[in-house]
């Protein structure tokens, strides 16, 4: 039987750093080069750098006028003006232009009164106005800039102005970076089934640029023992860090643990953090070698705890802190007490606090880093936090944005990407955030003031009516207004040709059906169908299996998973499905009236009145806008 690397031995993450930090410092040696200071912007000194000149070199004219004997000027009032002779008493001069002696002072152009003889002035002129004398600005000898110091755009032009073109600096560290895996193909190559896109290298060839270094970005390697260790030990002699990506985990195929072990110590291997445990931490030859595992989110968090450091430690420089805050979180996080686990989460500001809509948890889930604006960290030995509670959230965006950011929970549409897409155009500083928890979940969200706005489209079974009975009986009269949105076509999803001759929900049972969550809009639909036609959720194969929008049920059925699922048009065109239409529905916005007046809620309903939003919406297809942004107040 192939052996299994088991690690159950896992560290807490800031001891796995620390061990790992301290192993390194004795055995990694710190480099240097001199280059011109031209090039230098971003760069660390290695020593205090001293000015080889003055700045100004000399006594200089600060102003545009001329120059003067102040002691010639002193007589001169509005009432009994003096006059100057050129040559004799002043010169004329240009701001940056030298001023000697008997001259010592600088009236300014604007001052003068010019006569047939010179000039007028009307005040005397104090010894040494107007006038820069030599090293203002920099003396010959003083320290321009200290060691470790990260340079500037403004340090390169003082440099130069001191003299300075050449200056030492920290040698950028060198990482090679490899791929492994048999499965893995180029972005370039047509996958197939078993096949995986690599791109988490891409990822870290662009994080270590960001963090100071230098970055080599090596073909995938196949999951083969001596072609790992080959390369791994090559590259060690050659680079100043090694990245293997994949391979580090648990799996028969998981070679790296054992590579390193051939080839130098290793450190760590298994850290307990979620996601990313199985992560490697050696050294081969005195040089960091960092195996990460081969999921997106796993890999990124792992670069950001382990591989981050050890580059500010061999660039000298410091790490970045993003600006922390306290976040409301919008539902129940439950978490392990064995791992520090890191939370993709949506932050907004509504009212007067920070809210944090968790993302997908998974691995695997790289848009969920994309779209994140920050992680909520749960720490080790906490089981988690519940809906409401307080929250430190690491921004990985400008707070000014997160506050002006239209937060909106609630039912899933392609529009609202649409939405965010016009907004910073048309709106720059203005962004729309959304999250998809269905209808209902979006109405607490705003119960909760945990959203700006929630978009939903919940039939009412006895009336027939959409959204405003929900929003009467969950709070009352006069606290939320409607915005209307789009009417759209609800129907069934399936493969293209309809293979299975799939007429209406009456032929669903019997087929492989994809759900929506509980709460959704989709769901209270195809519920109220199904009681209409006598059908037992029960006779459903797959109500219990749930997606949490539109594209994902599309994508379900796309790829086999599912033979249908209830879900619109624009999703049906997006992933080339075929459509069978159930019947029509309303999609709208319900929003607290106090949000109304806020600026970036009235710009987000203008792009719903907008005729290029109504471009776009063709372009999906499935939507009629007659009556999108108008307001129905006071429900």
């Amino acid at each position: 039987m192939a052996k299994r690397n088991l690690y159950l031995d896992t560290k807490p993450v800031e001891e796995a750093a620390e061990l790992y930090l301290n192993a390194l410092r004795p055995v990694v040696t710190i480099q240097y080069e001199t280059i011109p200071v031209t090039e230098s912007l971003n760069r660390v000194t290695r020593h205090a750098t001293y000015a080889k000149y003055s700045s100004p070199l000399f006594n200089a004219s600060a102003m545009d006028g001329i120059a003067v004997i102040s002691e010639r000027t002193v007589a001169a009032t509005e009432v009994a003006p003096v006059t100057l002779k050129e040559k004799e008493d002043y010169i004329v001069v240009d701001t940056g232009d030298p001023i000697h002696p008997p001259y010592d002072a600088v009236i300014m152009a604007e001052d003068l009164v010019e006569t047939k003889d010179g000039v007028q002035i009307t005040a005397s002129a104090a010894p040494w106005q107007h006038v820069r004398p030599i090293g203002e600005d920099i003396v010959a000898g003083e320290m321009i800039l200290p060691s470790r110091h990260k340079i500037r755009p403004i340090d390169v032009g003082v440099l130069l102005s001191a003299g300075i073109t050449r200056i030492e600096v920290v040698k950028r560290p060198r990482a090679a970076i490899f791929p492994t895996g048999t499965e893995i193909i180029e972005p370039e190559d047509t996958p197939r089934e078993g096949s995986i896109i690599e791109s988490n290298s891409r990822m870290f060839e662009n994080m270590v640029i960001e963090a100071g270094g230098e970055a080599r970005r090596f073909p995938p390697i196949i999951d083969d023992y001596e072609q790992i260790r080959d390369h791994i030990a090559k590259a060690a002699c050659e680079y100043d860090m090694v990245i293997v990506n994949a391979g580090s985990s648990a799996g028969t195929e998981d070679y790296t643990v054992h590579v390193l072990r051939e080839l130098g110590e290793v450190i760590v291997h298994g850290v307990a953090i979620k996601p990313g445990k199985p992560v490697i931490l050696a050294v081969v030859e005195g040089k960091p070698v960092i195996g990460l595992p081969g999921y997106p989110v796993s890999a990124y968090i792992g670069f950001e705890n382990f591989v981050l450091p050890v580059l500010a430690m061999m660039g000298q420089t410091a790490l970045k802190k993003n600006e922390v805050v306290t976040a409301s979180v919008s539902k129940r996080l439950v978490s392990s007490l064995r791992h520090k686990e890191y939370v993709r989460v949506k932050v907004g500001k509504v009212g007067d606090k920070m809210v944090a809509a968790p993302l997908a948890r998974g691995a695997g889930a790289a848009m969920s880093l994309v779209r994140a604006d920050g992680f909520c960290v749960i720490e080790q030995n906490s089981e988690g936090v519940e809906a409401g509670e307080p929250v430190q959230v690491e921004l990985y965006r400008d707070k000014a944005e997160v506050e002006n950011t239209v937060v909106i929970i609630g039912s899933h549409d392609l529009i609202l990407d649409v939405a965010a897409d016009m907004m910073p155009n048309l709106h720059p500083g203005m962004f729309v955030s959304s999250t998809h928890v269905g209808s209902m979940g979006g109405l607490m969200a705003l119960k909760r003031k945990e959203a700006h706005l929630a978009p939903i489209h919940l039939l009412d079974e006895e009336t027939g009516e959409y959204n405003l009975s929900y929003i009467r009986r969950l709070f009352g009269s006069g606290k939320i207004a409607l915005i209307k949105g789009v009417g759209r076509t609800q129907g069934i999803l399936v493969k293209k040709g309809n293979p299975l001759g799939i007429k209406g929900i009456e032929d669903l049972p019997g087929c492989r059906y994809v759900n929506r969550q509980r709460g959704a809009g989709t769901r209270v639909l195809f519920d109220y169908k199904l009681k209409q036609l006598g059908i037992a959720p029960e006779q459903i194969n797959g109500y219990e299996r749930e997606a949490a929008t539109h594209m994902a049920v599309a994508a379900a059925v796309g790829s086999d998973g599912a033979d249908a699922g209830m879900g619109i048009l624009s999703a049906a065109k997006a992933m080339d499905l075929d459509f069978i239409p159930v019947g029509p529905e309303e999609y709208d916005f319900a929003v607290p009236l106090e949000y109304l007046e806020l600026p970036h809620i009235k710009a987000f309903i203008e792009i719903l009145k907008m005729d290029e939003f109504h471009k776009r919406l063709d372009e999906l297809g499935g939507y009629t806008y007659e009556r999108a942004g108008e307001r129905i107040l006071n429900i």
